[in-house]
């Protein structure tokens, strides 16, 4: 994609998903993630009635005098988006493959996160670390974000922008980012990684944050590392499927490649067997990760690249926080 294919891109996805952020998206995303916790504003005088427990010994020593801890509560959220960007996202059957979808909804995100004053970053991934973004605060910011969604199929400019982003990140991370890019880097393939974006996200986010993750989850192996990312962030699972993963049209005999591994299968479309064997996996797949999900207080929302996602968006924000004034 050419640079002002890019640009006329951005345009059309911030005013597509600009409309749906202004009427309904900033409300309900306020709504659920509102600052989460307490954090240190500053130390003053004791008064009678305050908590003896909020006493800052060591100011009330230094003094003389006691003094107490104020804290406020937390309002700015950092928001990171994971977007996985491995080779079985760019399927799609229908108006859109499945990385498009997550373009759209890392707009939706995006922007009700700048709406709300929040911080917003970026991470593309796939076998390794592809991209990151700091997260900052800002529109043309939360443009940026989009932008390099989309133009991450340019692998050439990819390599310069992940060298350039490696300026950005603290000096104590560079030279492990840096073996982990080398190590990923000959793969003939973009295969999927979810455990190393997490741990990429533990190295470079010192504090609390709400992580998206928004992949088509065609991994294995990377559970245990998503229950230790959930314990320090509010980690929330965006599926992203295809009506192809869970049907076929009976089109006779089809040769079927992954697209990560590039193995190849013979298939008969017209067997009734192989149709229902197809659904039940996805079926399966989905019901598996959400009960694995679950287990550990993970949210899991399921987007269908064909079709909206406003919709399934707008149903979770509703359902946590009715969870959450329980």
């Amino acid at each position: 994609m050419l640079p002002a294919e890019i640009a006329q891109a951005v345009k059309r996805i911030q005013f597509v998903t600009g409309r749906h952020v202004s009427d309904v998206m900033a409300g309900a995303y306020l709504s659920v993630f509102k600052g989460r916790g307490m954090e240190f504003d500053e130390v003053r005088p004791y008064v009678p009635g305050d908590d003896v427990r909020t006493i800052d010994w060591n100011v009330t020593a230094r003094t003389g005098e006691p003094h107490v801890k104020r804290f406020v509560e937390e309002r700015e959220l950092t928001v990171m988006l994971l977007v996985d960007v491995s080779a079985s996202q760019d399927f799609g059957s229908g108006r859109r493959s499945k990385l498009e979808a997550a373009v759209e909804l890392s707009a939706l995100l995006a922007m009700s996160a700048v709406e709300n004053g929040d911080k917003v970053g970026l991470l593309l991934f796939h076998g390794g670390a592809d991209l990151y973004i700091p997260p900052r605060k800002g529109g043309k910011h939360a443009l940026r974000v989009v932008r390099e969604v989309l133009s991450r199929g340019q692998t050439k400019a990819a390599g310069l922008r992940a060298r350039a982003t490696l300026l950005e990140l603290p000096r104590a991370i560079r030279s492990w980012w840096a073996k982990l890019q080398h190590k990923t880097s000959g793969e003939p393939r973009r295969s999927t990684s979810i455990s190393a974006a997490l741990e990429f996200c533990r190295q470079v986010l010192p504090r609390r944050a709400v992580l998206f993750l928004i992949s088509d989850f065609l991994d294995e192996g990377y559970l245990q590392v998503l229950r230790h990312a959930n314990r320090k962030h509010d980690v929330v699972a965006a599926l992203i499927t295809d009506p192809r993963e869970a049907s076929m049209p009976p089109a006779g005999l089809v040769t079927l490649e992954d697209a990560e591994s590039g193995k190849t299968r013979l298939v008969d479309t017209r067997s009734a067997a192989f149709r229902k064997e197809l659904a039940q996996r996805a079926t399966t797949r989905q019901t598996e990760l959400k009960d694995q999900l679950r287990a550990t207080g993970m949210d899991l929302i399921v987007f269908d690249a064909s079709e909206s996602m406003v919709d399934p968006l707008l149903r979770f924000f509703r359902e946590r926080e009715r969870r959450l004034r329980r």
